[in-house]
Protein backbone atom coordinates (compact mmCIF):
# COMPACT_ATOMS: atom_id res chain seq x y z
CA UNK A 1 0.00 0.00 0.00
CA UNK A 2 1.44 3.40 -0.91
CA UNK A 3 2.39 5.72 1.94
CA UNK A 4 0.36 8.92 2.08
CA UNK A 5 1.60 12.35 3.12
CA UNK A 6 -0.45 11.95 6.29
CA UNK A 7 1.28 8.64 7.12
CA UNK A 8 4.71 10.19 6.60
CA UNK A 9 3.85 13.19 8.71
CA UNK A 10 2.50 11.01 11.51
CA UNK A 11 5.62 8.81 11.47
CA UNK A 12 7.90 11.83 11.48
CA UNK A 13 5.95 13.40 14.35
CA UNK A 14 6.17 10.16 16.33
CA UNK A 15 9.94 9.91 15.79
CA UNK A 16 10.41 13.59 16.75
CA UNK A 17 8.44 13.15 19.97
CA UNK A 18 10.40 10.01 20.87
CA UNK A 19 13.75 11.68 20.14
CA UNK A 20 12.74 14.75 22.10
CA UNK A 21 11.62 12.72 25.07
CA UNK A 22 14.88 10.78 25.05
CA UNK A 23 17.04 13.86 24.67
CA UNK A 24 15.31 16.11 27.19
CA UNK A 25 15.82 15.22 30.87
CA UNK A 26 12.75 15.40 33.02
CA UNK A 27 12.14 18.39 35.28
CA UNK A 28 12.39 16.12 38.29
CA UNK A 29 15.81 14.84 37.15
CA UNK A 30 17.07 18.36 36.52
CA UNK A 31 16.03 19.39 40.02
CA UNK A 32 17.62 16.31 41.50
CA UNK A 33 20.86 17.09 39.66
CA UNK A 34 20.83 20.65 40.89
CA UNK A 35 19.57 22.07 37.59
CA UNK A 36 17.84 25.42 37.37
CA UNK A 37 14.72 24.45 35.43
CA UNK A 38 11.55 24.93 37.45
CA UNK A 39 8.05 23.78 36.61
CA UNK A 40 5.81 26.53 35.25
CA UNK A 41 3.59 27.66 38.13
CA UNK A 42 -0.13 27.43 37.52
CA UNK A 43 -1.98 30.73 37.25
CA UNK A 44 -4.00 31.63 40.32
CA UNK A 45 -6.69 34.30 40.56
CA UNK A 46 -4.28 36.42 42.58
CA UNK A 47 -1.46 36.05 40.05
CA UNK A 48 -3.77 36.98 37.18
CA UNK A 49 -5.11 40.00 39.06
CA UNK A 50 -1.57 41.13 39.84
CA UNK A 51 -0.62 41.02 36.16
CA UNK A 52 -3.47 43.37 35.29
CA UNK A 53 -2.78 45.74 38.18
CA UNK A 54 -0.77 48.97 38.43
CA UNK A 55 -0.58 48.81 42.21
CA UNK A 56 2.69 50.20 43.56
CA UNK A 57 3.54 52.10 40.38
CA UNK A 58 3.98 55.85 40.01
CA UNK A 59 2.28 57.54 37.08
CA UNK A 60 2.17 61.02 35.57
CA UNK A 61 -1.06 61.91 33.77
CA UNK A 62 -1.11 65.15 31.82
CA UNK A 63 -4.31 67.03 31.04
CA UNK A 64 -6.05 65.44 34.01
CA UNK A 65 -8.41 68.16 35.20
CA UNK A 66 -11.40 66.47 33.54
CA UNK A 67 -12.50 63.91 30.97
CA UNK A 68 -10.23 61.05 29.95
CA UNK A 69 -7.19 62.29 31.87
CA UNK A 70 -9.08 62.56 35.12
CA UNK A 71 -10.66 59.12 34.63
CA UNK A 72 -7.22 57.57 34.02
CA UNK A 73 -5.81 59.19 37.16
CA UNK A 74 -8.78 58.01 39.23
CA UNK A 75 -8.56 54.46 37.85
CA UNK A 76 -4.83 54.16 38.44
CA UNK A 77 -5.07 55.52 41.98
CA UNK A 78 -8.03 53.28 42.85
CA UNK A 79 -5.87 50.32 41.79
CA UNK A 80 -3.07 51.38 44.13
CA UNK A 81 -0.82 53.57 42.00
CA UNK A 82 0.50 56.95 43.12
CA UNK A 83 -0.40 59.60 40.56
CA UNK A 84 0.83 63.07 39.67
CA UNK A 85 -1.63 65.05 37.58
CA UNK A 86 -1.23 68.34 35.80
CA UNK A 87 -3.07 71.05 33.95
CA UNK A 88 -2.22 74.54 32.77
CA UNK A 89 -4.18 75.97 35.71
CA UNK A 90 -3.42 74.80 39.25
CA UNK A 91 -6.95 75.54 40.40
CA UNK A 92 -8.29 73.05 37.86
CA UNK A 93 -6.34 70.06 39.20
CA UNK A 94 -6.24 70.75 42.94
CA UNK A 95 -9.83 69.55 43.54
CA UNK A 96 -9.17 66.43 41.47
CA UNK A 97 -6.06 65.54 43.47
CA UNK A 98 -7.84 66.15 46.76
CA UNK A 99 -10.75 63.90 45.77
CA UNK A 100 -8.43 61.11 44.62
CA UNK A 101 -6.24 61.27 47.72
CA UNK A 102 -9.30 61.19 49.97
CA UNK A 103 -10.38 57.88 48.48
CA UNK A 104 -8.91 54.40 48.86
CA UNK A 105 -5.76 53.52 46.95
CA UNK A 106 -2.77 55.62 45.98
CA UNK A 107 -1.91 59.23 46.63
CA UNK A 108 -2.34 62.05 44.13
CA UNK A 109 -0.36 65.27 43.72
CA UNK A 110 -1.44 68.18 41.51
CA UNK A 111 1.05 70.30 39.55
CA UNK A 112 0.53 73.26 37.26
CA UNK A 113 2.25 72.53 33.97
CA UNK A 114 2.15 73.73 30.38
CA UNK A 115 3.32 70.75 28.32
CA UNK A 116 4.66 73.06 25.61
CA UNK A 117 7.21 74.47 28.10
CA UNK A 118 10.18 72.10 28.57
CA UNK A 119 11.20 73.73 31.86
CA UNK A 120 7.69 73.26 33.27
CA UNK A 121 7.65 69.62 32.17
CA UNK A 122 11.07 69.05 33.72
CA UNK A 123 9.73 70.48 37.00
CA UNK A 124 6.71 68.17 36.76
CA UNK A 125 8.93 65.11 36.45
CA UNK A 126 11.20 66.24 39.28
CA UNK A 127 8.22 66.76 41.60
CA UNK A 128 7.08 63.23 40.77
CA UNK A 129 10.43 61.62 41.54
CA UNK A 130 10.99 63.72 44.66
CA UNK A 131 7.55 62.87 46.00
CA UNK A 132 7.35 59.16 45.15
CA UNK A 133 10.91 58.10 44.36
CA UNK A 134 10.41 56.92 40.79
CA UNK A 135 8.43 57.24 37.58
CA UNK A 136 6.94 54.10 36.01
CA UNK A 137 4.19 55.31 33.69
CA UNK A 138 3.74 58.47 31.62
CA UNK A 139 0.28 59.13 30.18
CA UNK A 140 0.38 61.87 27.56
CA UNK A 141 -3.23 63.00 27.53
CA UNK A 142 -2.93 66.80 27.37
CA UNK A 143 -4.42 68.15 24.17
CA UNK A 144 -6.52 70.87 22.61
CA UNK A 145 -8.64 71.47 19.54
CA UNK A 146 -11.19 73.77 17.99
CA UNK A 147 -13.43 73.39 14.98
CA UNK A 148 -12.84 75.46 11.86
CA UNK A 149 -12.36 74.90 8.16
CA UNK A 150 -8.76 74.69 7.00
CA UNK A 151 -9.15 78.04 5.19
CA UNK A 152 -10.23 79.70 8.44
CA UNK A 153 -7.40 78.35 10.62
CA UNK A 154 -4.60 80.88 10.94
CA UNK A 155 -0.96 79.82 10.80
CA UNK A 156 -0.70 80.59 14.51
CA UNK A 157 -3.83 78.59 15.31
CA UNK A 158 -2.60 75.58 13.35
CA UNK A 159 0.81 75.71 15.04
CA UNK A 160 -0.71 76.06 18.50
CA UNK A 161 -2.65 72.81 18.12
CA UNK A 162 0.46 71.03 16.83
CA UNK A 163 2.47 72.40 19.75
CA UNK A 164 0.05 71.28 22.44
CA UNK A 165 -0.83 67.85 21.04
CA UNK A 166 2.25 66.62 19.18
CA UNK A 167 5.16 68.68 20.48
CA UNK A 168 3.75 68.51 24.02
CA UNK A 169 3.69 64.73 23.85
CA UNK A 170 7.27 64.66 22.59
CA UNK A 171 8.44 67.10 25.27
CA UNK A 172 6.93 65.04 28.10
CA UNK A 173 8.43 61.84 26.71
CA UNK A 174 11.84 63.46 26.36
CA UNK A 175 11.89 64.83 29.91
CA UNK A 176 10.63 61.56 31.42
CA UNK A 177 12.86 59.23 29.41
CA UNK A 178 15.73 58.92 31.86
CA UNK A 179 13.52 58.10 34.82
CA UNK A 180 11.37 55.65 32.84
CA UNK A 181 14.49 53.78 31.76
CA UNK A 182 15.59 53.46 35.38
CA UNK A 183 13.98 50.09 36.05
CA UNK A 184 11.77 50.04 32.97
CA UNK A 185 8.59 51.95 32.24
CA UNK A 186 5.63 52.59 29.98
CA UNK A 187 4.52 55.57 27.90
CA UNK A 188 0.85 55.75 26.91
CA UNK A 189 0.07 58.40 24.32
CA UNK A 190 -3.44 59.56 23.48
CA UNK A 191 -4.24 59.90 19.82
CA UNK A 192 -7.66 59.86 18.12
CA UNK A 193 -9.42 58.12 15.28
CA UNK A 194 -9.27 61.56 13.66
CA UNK A 195 -5.55 60.96 13.22
CA UNK A 196 -6.23 57.79 11.24
CA UNK A 197 -9.02 58.72 8.88
CA UNK A 198 -8.95 62.52 8.82
CA UNK A 199 -11.39 65.00 10.32
CA UNK A 200 -13.04 67.79 8.33
CA UNK A 201 -12.97 71.10 10.22
CA UNK A 202 -10.28 69.69 12.53
CA UNK A 203 -7.39 69.29 10.09
CA UNK A 204 -4.84 70.68 12.56
CA UNK A 205 -5.97 68.27 15.29
CA UNK A 206 -6.05 65.27 12.93
CA UNK A 207 -2.54 66.07 11.68
CA UNK A 208 -1.20 66.31 15.22
CA UNK A 209 -2.79 63.02 16.28
CA UNK A 210 -1.43 61.23 13.20
CA UNK A 211 2.00 62.48 14.23
CA UNK A 212 1.53 61.08 17.74
CA UNK A 213 0.87 57.60 16.35
CA UNK A 214 4.02 57.70 14.24
CA UNK A 215 6.00 59.06 17.19
CA UNK A 216 4.70 56.14 19.24
CA UNK A 217 6.02 53.57 16.77
CA UNK A 218 9.35 55.35 16.37
CA UNK A 219 10.02 55.64 20.11
CA UNK A 220 8.93 52.04 20.69
CA UNK A 221 11.74 50.94 18.39
CA UNK A 222 14.34 53.32 19.80
CA UNK A 223 13.55 52.71 23.48
CA UNK A 224 12.99 48.96 23.49
CA UNK A 225 16.57 48.31 24.63
CA UNK A 226 15.93 50.62 27.59
CA UNK A 227 13.04 48.42 28.76
CA UNK A 228 10.56 51.19 27.99
CA UNK A 229 7.36 50.32 26.13
CA UNK A 230 5.58 53.04 24.16
CA UNK A 231 1.92 52.55 23.30
CA UNK A 232 -1.00 54.64 22.13
CA UNK A 233 -4.79 54.78 22.45
CA UNK A 234 -6.95 56.23 19.68
CA UNK A 235 -10.42 56.88 21.08
CA UNK A 236 -13.45 57.53 18.96
CA UNK A 237 -16.16 59.79 20.31
CA UNK A 238 -16.03 59.87 24.11
CA UNK A 239 -18.52 61.78 26.24
CA UNK A 240 -16.02 64.18 27.80
CA UNK A 241 -16.89 67.75 28.85
CA UNK A 242 -15.30 68.97 25.62
CA UNK A 243 -17.42 66.69 23.45
CA UNK A 244 -20.49 67.69 25.44
CA UNK A 245 -19.79 71.35 24.68
CA UNK A 246 -19.22 70.70 20.97
CA UNK A 247 -21.77 67.95 20.30
CA UNK A 248 -24.24 68.12 23.17
CA UNK A 249 -23.63 64.48 24.19
CA UNK A 250 -23.43 63.88 27.94
CA UNK A 251 -21.95 60.89 29.75
CA UNK A 252 -25.25 60.60 31.62
CA UNK A 253 -26.87 59.58 28.34
CA UNK A 254 -24.47 56.70 27.65
CA UNK A 255 -25.49 53.12 28.45
CA UNK A 256 -22.20 51.33 29.00
CA UNK A 257 -23.89 47.94 28.81
CA UNK A 258 -24.99 48.50 25.22
CA UNK A 259 -22.63 47.22 22.52
CA UNK A 260 -24.37 49.00 19.65
CA UNK A 261 -23.02 52.51 20.20
CA UNK A 262 -20.42 54.91 18.86
CA UNK A 263 -19.94 57.10 21.93
CA UNK A 264 -17.91 55.87 24.89
CA UNK A 265 -17.24 56.93 28.45
CA UNK A 266 -13.98 58.26 29.82
CA UNK A 267 -13.65 55.35 32.23
CA UNK A 268 -13.70 52.90 29.32
CA UNK A 269 -10.57 54.56 27.96
CA UNK A 270 -9.13 54.56 31.49
CA UNK A 271 -9.64 50.79 31.75
CA UNK A 272 -7.70 50.34 28.52
CA UNK A 273 -4.91 52.61 29.77
CA UNK A 274 -4.58 50.57 32.96
CA UNK A 275 -4.22 47.39 30.90
CA UNK A 276 -1.51 48.93 28.72
CA UNK A 277 0.38 50.09 31.81
CA UNK A 278 0.23 46.66 33.43
CA UNK A 279 2.44 43.60 33.07
CA UNK A 280 -0.42 41.91 31.23
CA UNK A 281 0.45 44.10 28.23
CA UNK A 282 4.17 43.34 28.34
CA UNK A 283 4.17 42.17 24.69
CA UNK A 284 2.28 45.23 23.42
CA UNK A 285 4.74 47.81 22.14
CA UNK A 286 4.51 50.47 19.44
CA UNK A 287 0.85 49.75 18.83
CA UNK A 288 -2.10 52.12 18.66
CA UNK A 289 -5.22 50.55 20.14
CA UNK A 290 -8.47 51.92 18.72
CA UNK A 291 -11.46 52.24 21.05
CA UNK A 292 -14.40 53.54 19.05
CA UNK A 293 -17.33 51.21 19.66
CA UNK A 294 -18.98 49.90 16.51
CA UNK A 295 -16.56 50.59 13.64
CA UNK A 296 -17.90 52.62 10.74
CA UNK A 297 -18.65 50.49 7.70
CA UNK A 298 -18.20 51.28 4.03
CA UNK A 299 -21.20 52.78 2.25
CA UNK A 300 -22.50 50.64 -0.58
CA UNK A 301 -22.20 52.25 -4.02
CA UNK A 302 -25.46 53.70 -5.23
Amino acid sequence: MPTTDEDSAAAESSRWQSDSAAAAPSTARLLADGGSEQPEPADTPTAIADRFSVEGQTAVVTGASSGIGRAIAETFAADGADVVICSREQENVDPVAEAISAGPGGECVAVECDVTDPSAVDALIEVTVDEFGSLDVLVNNAGASFMASFDDISANGFQTILDINLAGTATCAREAAGHLADGGGVVINLSSVAGQRGAPYMSHYAAAKAGIENLTRSLAIEWADRDVRVTCIAPGYVATPGVERQMGVSADEIDRETVDRRVGESREIADLARFLASDAASYVNGETVVAQGVPPGEDLPS
